[in-house]
């Protein structure tokens, strides 16, 4: 497996930390609302690299977590006036609910801030002992002069940050880059703490859930989408530096954005697409093949076409496998599953950085492949057994599944009288019963 790396800004061998396992933690969502669309993409993204990974024989250990305590959740529990758990436990409920409807797997963990709380206080307390957070009138901030590396994530210089930062400048700050680690609140939920009550900052939450899952040790991977990079996980690397004395994570791995239509989604524009509907509407299937089918750095656009020719691309596969699968039966005969030389070309693709566009391709040149040898006189079944495991083996690794199709007495009845039909050339009785195949997904 080779990975673009946003640390060393290259892409890389994967080299686990651990023999044959893969630690891998992806930032979860801040719970106040429904997921949209782009919410979903590090879903599959993330998921189709696992996924990778497992296929590739490594056993894979996926930590994602809710952030259940923000402004936004208290700001939406004092509009309806509820508590912020009960705002948290709805949108939980629902993200969970999107991914599983996404075919995603099962996540390892789903660590929530509200349950580390006292590992987070903690952590804040070393980082004041060592020097390298302060203590200002009950808030605490982290002090980005205390390390050296500040910025080395995002591959900018501190004097350029410094100047965009100071548009927002705190005068309990020693630095305008310096950032909360510990708010101070009288609004909403809050905790004691030996700097008195208040609730952590975002860019603390990961950092300990990461050390608290993965006993505080490097692990490989940390995921998220480009707009994480910098301040979150640049943030998230300078404590780890600062704590534990390592980056966090030997490899960063950022998904691209998706735009809507070609401009960008937002609430303002009154464009959110939300997941659950676009889901409902499209399939799984339809929704993961179009969020895998361009690189997963780069932008992705939701369109009306684009949803298309997902859904073209998608049928054109679907419908290769389900006539395998019919004239096998027909034939009385069962697919073998034994893969073709397209299964390994998929994987290198798959392995050079999760090269989806390539992978596409090799399913298309397989599916092309089996179409040619149905259509034989003499159909070789070896042959359409093999590139029909293979491509189910590939849409399995992209979470992409089909239900099988199961001839009934019925169906192969239609078929025969189909057949019979287009032998005395009585094609409009055989346009009849191809109509009812083809609503049956027969042919």
């Amino acid at each position: 497996m080779k990975l673009y790396n946003s640390l060393t800004l290259q892409v890389e061998e994967f080299k686990p930390v651990h023999e044959n396992q893969v630690n891998m933690y992806v930032c979860g969502p801040t719970v106040y609302n429904h997921a949209h669309i782009g919410n979903a993409r590090p879903m599959v993204v993330f998921d189709t690299l696992r996924r990778v990974f497992e296929a590739d024989g490594y056993k894979v250990k996926y930590v994602s977590n809710f952030t259940d305590v923000d402004d936004k959740i208290i700001n939406k529990a004092l509009e309806e006036g509820v508590k912020e758990n009960e705002i948290a436990e709805r949108y939980i409920e629902a993200y969970n609910r999107v991914r599983d409807s996404l075919n995603t797997e099962k996540l390892d963990a789903t660590p929530r801030v509200t349950e580390t709380m006292d590992e987070m206080i903690k952590f804040i307390e070393k980082l004041v002992e060592k020097g390298n957070a302060y203590v200002v009138d009950g808030e605490v901030y982290f002090s980005v002069d205390s390390i050296g590396s500040y910025g080395e994530l995002s591959h900018q210089n501190t004097d350029d940050l410094k100047v965009g930062a100071r548009v927002e400048e705190n005068d309990k700050k020693r630095n305008p880059l310096d950032f909360l680690l510990w708010k101070k609140t009288d609004v909403g939920i809050q905790w004691d703490s030996p700097w008195g009550k208040g609730r952590p900052g975002w860019h603390t939450e990961c950092v300990v859930m990461i050390g608290d899952n993965f006993n505080h040790e490097l692990i490989d991977i940390h995921g998220g989408g480009k707009d994480l990079k910098f301040p979150h996980h640049e943030n998230e690397m300078a404590q780890s530096n600062a704590v534990n004395g390592h980056h966090l994570a030997n490899y960063w791995v950022h998904n691209g954005m998706l735009n809507l239509n070609g401009g960008k989604m937002s609430k303002s524009l009154g464009n959110i697409q939300l997941a659950k509907d676009v889901i409902a509407q499209l399939g799984a299937n339809v929704t993961r093949w179009l969020l895998l089918s361009v690189n997963y750095r780069d932008i992705i656009n939701f369109s009306d076409e684009t949803v298309e020719a997902a859904r073209t691309e998608l049928g054109k596969v679907e419908q290769a496998l389900h006539q395998a699968e019919v004239k096998a039966q027909l034939a009385g005969t069962v697919l073998d599953e034994a893969v073709d030389g397209h299964w390994d070309e998929f994987m290198a693709a798959m392995n050079d950085d999760l090269n989806t566009p390539n992978a596409y391709k090799v399913i298309f040149d397989t599916v092309k492949e089996l179409n040619q040898s149905l259509r034989q006189r003499e159909i070789d079944f070896v042959k359409v057994g093999s590139h029909y495991s293979s491509i189910k083996k590939m849409l399995s690794v992209l979470g992409i599944f089909f239900d099988e199709i199961r001839l009934t007495d019925e169906d192969r009845e239609l078929y025969q009288k189909w057949n019979e039909a287009k032998a005395v050339k009585d094609f409009a009785t055989a346009d009849q019963y191809r109509a009812k195949l083809q609503e049956r997904h027969i042919i």
